[in-house]
């Protein structure tokens, strides 16, 4: 009979930054939502998946790898852009290059939206993160969520870089 192994007990100083980290966790999408909500009457996932569709071309990307970007699940998505859809913001179409999927593409009055709320919403992430930061900080936050989220998920777009073709061109 094997005996059970001892728990691998976080020291003091991850204990430290794990609690930091469950902290911001849970402050920072409650920050955002509270910004893009009162200014823009958006919710942060409404935001994220209308800029997404903002960043590539034609602003039309296929409904599962919208929802890689933004992190949801096609389920949730479909009802997120259902309602987008009422507002004229995006629209849903059979993907002209193979009808089994579908499209999600980001309308004019749409881009309009996430033009008028980016600087918002910007100047909320720099506040909140950014400006707390120096330079070398989010060069290795960059780092620590690419390494974090590659445990969770080594085939996540963003440690695959599959992410990268959604993110605009300097």
């Amino acid at each position: 009979m094997e005996t059970p192994q001892e728990p691998r007990w976080l020291d003091d100083e991850e204990d430290q930054a794990w609690i930091a980290l469950s902290s911001m966790l849970m402050r920072l999408p409650a920050a955002l939502d509270a910004q893009l909500q009162r200014d823009a009457g958006l919710s942060h996932f409404e935001y994220q998946v209308m800029a997404g569709l903002s960043m590539v071309p034609e602003r039309t990307l296929r409904m599962s790898e919208l929802a890689a970007f933004v992190e949801g699940s096609l389920p949730r998505l479909s009802q997120v852009v259902g309602r987008l859809e009422k507002r004229g913001w995006v629209r849903r179409n059979p993907d002209p290059a193979d009808g089994r999927y579908t499209v999600a593409t980001l309308t004019d009055d749409g881009f309009d939206k996430v033009a008028a709320t980016a600087p918002g919403h910007v100047e909320t992430v720099r506040t909140c993160v950014f400006d707390a930061l120096t330079q070398a900080q989010v060069r290795q936050l960059a780092t620590i969520g690419r390494r974090v989220v590659g445990a969770i998920d080594p085939q996540h777009p963003l440690v695959t870089g599959t992410l990268d073709r959604l993110r605009p061109e300097k």
